[in-house]
């Protein structure tokens, strides 16, 4: 596969927060990214998007477009993908880190036969995940598959 780019301009506005944007994703819409200091650091910002959870966001992000590209090319049905994650901030080797990322996706499926195929589909997404190839956090996951069975009316 050739080389991508992903360009990102961050722009100070005041105290502790800036206005992320990207130029590619600027001209189709023209959304931009409040990001500040995170509420637990001194003049932190509550209620902003942080460098953290942007981190967070970005490996369960891709664990879900990983798994979507793979459950669609191994004709997996399902009805919904969700995914919490929580990432924990701590000092290793006296500097501060993203030393774990706990994922918990939930898919739902309409059938128990396909229970199965959706874990391996989840693993394999977890091991594809570029994301997760390019930090030196922990990642670990709890899966969770739900049965929701399609309900037919009758007349």
């Amino acid at each position: 596969m050739e080389s991508h780019y992903y360009n990102v301009d961050i722009n100070w506005e005041n105290s502790r927060k800036g206005m992320m944007c990207s130029p590619e994703l600027n001209r189709k819409n023209g959304v931009c990214i409040e990001v500040a200091t995170p509420p637990e650091f001194p003049k932190g910002v509550e209620g902003i998007w942080s460098p953290e959870h942007l981190f967070v966001a970005a490996i369960s992000g891709c664990l879900m477009t990983t798994f979507l590209a793979i459950a669609e090319n191994s004709t997996l049905e399902f009805t919904s993908f969700s995914c919490r994650a929580k990432g924990k901030l701590e000092t290793v080797d006296g500097k501060l880190m993203m030393s774990e990322v706990l994922l918990k996706p939930t898919v739902v499926i309409h059938e128990e036969k396909y229970r199965e195929k959706a874990i391996r589909i989840i693993k394999k997404a977890e091991d594809a995940c570029l994301i997760t190839h390019s930090i030196k956090s922990k990642v670990t996951m709890e899966i969770t598959i739900e049965v929701q069975p399609i309900l037919i009316e009758s007349k």
